[in-house]
């Protein structure tokens, strides 16, 4: 047997109504209490409390007489005609009396009660609205006439009053022509009309714009019988002229005559707009938040160190290596072991401060080196104990790796600079020893053209890194012409032939003109022809190769060196990347590539190289060709 309050969405509706309402268990044949309002309490001269959760007979016994006993009888039988039948059942003029408070007698009361069965979503009964009115002053005045007329008024009046003053919205609508009867002030507030304009007119006339959503609505309820409960309900009012968005807790309630026709519906309706966009604002600011969560790719945690439970989203589970929800353990063991000390201080130290914050490493089960970084904030509950932490974690990987490239290439940079400038010195100091001692020495051309050498080195690395700057910052100018490819091959190459240690053998379409800067382009073929020199040491053979690739030049520098490894080939246009080839270190601040791609896509063309590891590797971009 529930006991519990059903979970209706119009409870302050029912606790403010002005009419007597008790909602009952249809757990026959106890007819268990489930709620009463206050009008109810004040009706029959009782607590709540006493009430809920109690049979209604055993709650009301009522003054033990044969008329009173006959009515309880009546009073079941109505209630199984409502769950039997899934329609409102009214007892008229019946009598049930009740207890006066503090003593042990009893008031005679006269009532006209109405039963309406409340169905779930399957339409099974689940329980139903006893709705007693007071018709005690109404059945002495048909039965002594004339006798209690003034108190009638009186309480007629008073009746009008309420209803006028209530806080809700209250209207009473006639059932057939739907003309509001009467409307109070709240009312009128709501859907912004004048009495003038609201009462004695068709509903439907009167606030027209609600008709389409409504209209079918409030015509089932006068049919049916059976009320209608709204709850947020959006509907769009003209108030003062002007349209407003306003949403609304309401409810069409119908009235039955004595005879039991529905020959009227009240309509009780609260503006509850602005608790509706309050909350929505909230909804949006958070999802707000969670977008911008989500575009920065952090996850986000929600610690309870009391219970050690965490509760995680999917990008930080995804940080993490998993694909759902783990317990906090698995989270943990995934934790580089070297750096499990770490954490655990960072973890204590933010249970005395506060605030979390460390990086360390992951290690999925691929064997994969993942770094996090992870923030907190720890509240504390009265007692100064920590009972929540809330925090994000940010997969920093890529940071780390640029990070030492960028640390890399310092140290890179530092020494190929070192280099050349400490040579540069020693040449001056033995040709500043020789001009004094010996100036007419043949050894001081050979240190002469050591330094110039030396210089040219430093000169190079400076202009990659102004290169580098230049297209940082977008000011990378090209200069274009119209030039044939083989020609401007042949050109830069020269200082290898005249080297003598390679073979350069140049293929293909030797007459395909291209539109490009030559000086770019030269520069671009320059740093792949001494890339294919500096990695491929053993061959003494370069193949370079030009053709047409539908409206684009295609120039191809092939080398038969080690080759490349195909983790490597992703990185290799990537900004200070430097490829170590079995073990092999070589000079160089891991610039070339990254300038020749940018330079090849500034002309709209693209760059790539195909490799196979002990074959060789070859590089090769394409360029407009030559407009018409």
């Amino acid at each position: 047997m529930s006991t519990s309050t059903p979970d209706i969405g119009y409870q302050d509706i029912f606790k403010s109504s002005p009419a007597a309402i008790l909602i009952v268990d249809i757990d026959a044949p106890y007819y268990t209490i489930l709620d009463a309002n206050d009008a109810y309490c004040r009706a029959t001269n009782t607590q709540r409390c006493d009430m809920v959760g109690t049979s209604v007979f055993g709650t009301f016994p009522g003054n033990p007489t044969d008329e009173v006993s006959r009515n309880i009888e009546m009073t079941h039988f109505s209630f199984q005609q409502a769950i039997q039948t899934k329609q409102s059942h009214t007892m008229h003029n019946y009598r049930y009396d009740i207890p006066i408070r503090g003593t042990d007698e009893f008031e005679e009361r006269y009532w006209t009660t109405t039963n309406t069965p409340i169905l779930d979503a399957n339409g099974e009964v689940r329980y139903f609205i006893h709705s007693p009115a007071n018709v005690t002053e109404l059945y002495k005045l048909n039965q002594k006439e004339q006798a209690g007329i003034d108190a009638l008024k009186n309480q007629r009046q008073q009746l009008y009053s309420s209803f006028m003053q209530a806080p809700l919205g209250i209207c009473i609508i006639s059932g057939g022509d739907l003309v509001v009867q009467m409307a109070n002030d709240s009312y009128l507030e709501l859907v912004g009309k004048s009495r003038s304009e609201l009462e004695h007119r068709g509903i439907w006339d009167a606030v027209p714009e609600a008709a389409e959503a409504y209209a079918p609505v409030l015509n089932k309820v006068i049919e049916t019988g059976v009320a209608f409960f709204a709850k947020e309900h959006e509907v769009t009012m003209i108030r003062k002229g002007k349209p407003e968005r306003v949403f609304l807790d309401f409810v069409y309630e119908p009235i039955s005559d004595v005879a039991g026709v529905n020959n009227a519906v009240m309509v009780i309706a609260i503006d509850v707009t602005d608790k509706v966009v309050a909350r929505r604002r909230i909804e949006e600011a958070e999802e707000r938040a969670r977008l911008a969560i989500d575009a920065a790719e952090i996850g986000t945690f929600d610690f309870d160190p009391v219970n050690d439970s965490v509760v995680t989203s999917d990008r930080f589970n995804a940080i993490f290596g998993f694909d759902g929800a783990r317990p906090r353990d698995e989270y943990r063991q995934r934790i580089h072991k070297d750096d499990l000390a770490l954490r655990q201080a960072a973890h204590e130290r933010a249970m005395e401060t506060g605030k979390l914050f460390y990086e360390v490493r992951l290690v999925w089960p691929d064997d994969s080196l993942h770094w996090i970084r992870v923030q907190a904030d720890v509240y504390y509950n009265g007692a100064d104990k920590p009972y929540r932490m809330l925090g994000t974690v940010l997969d920093i990987t890529e940071f780390k790796r640029l990070q030492q490239q960028k640390d890399d290439f310092i140290s890179v940079a530092s020494h190929e600079l070192k280099t050349p400038m400490t040579s540069v010195k020693a040449s001056m100091q033995l040709l500043e020893r020789l001009v004094k001692t010996q100036p007419s020495s043949d050894r001081i051309p050979v240190f002469l053209e050591k330094a110039n050498t030396n210089l040219t080195k430093m000169q190079h690395l400076v202009d990659a890194l102004l290169n580098v700057s230049k297209i940082a910052e977008g000011q990378l100018a090209l200069h274009k012409t119209d030039f044939i490819a083989a020609e401007m091959v042949n050109e830069c190459c020269d200082h290898v032939r005249l080297i003598g240690t390679h073979e350069l053998i140049l293929t293909g379409d030797t007459q395909l003109q291209v539109h490009a800067d030559k000086e770019r382009i030269d520069q671009v073929v320059v740093n792949l022809v001494n890339n294919a020199i500096k990695y491929a040491p053993d061959s003494n053979k370069i193949l370079l190769h030009i053709a047409q690739t539908a409206n684009m030049a295609k120039i191809s520098i092939q080398d038969f060196g080690r080759g490349i490894p195909p983790e490597k080939l992703p990185h290799l246009f990537e900004r200070y990347y430097r490829v170590d080839a079995s073990g092999v270190q070589f000079s160089g601040l891991g610039l070339g590539l990254y300038i020749s791609a940018e330079i090849i896509e500034r002309h709209g063309g693209q760059i790539g190289v195909d490799s196979v590891v002990g074959e060789g590797s070859t590089f090769w971009f394409t360029l407009p060709l030559k407009s018409n």
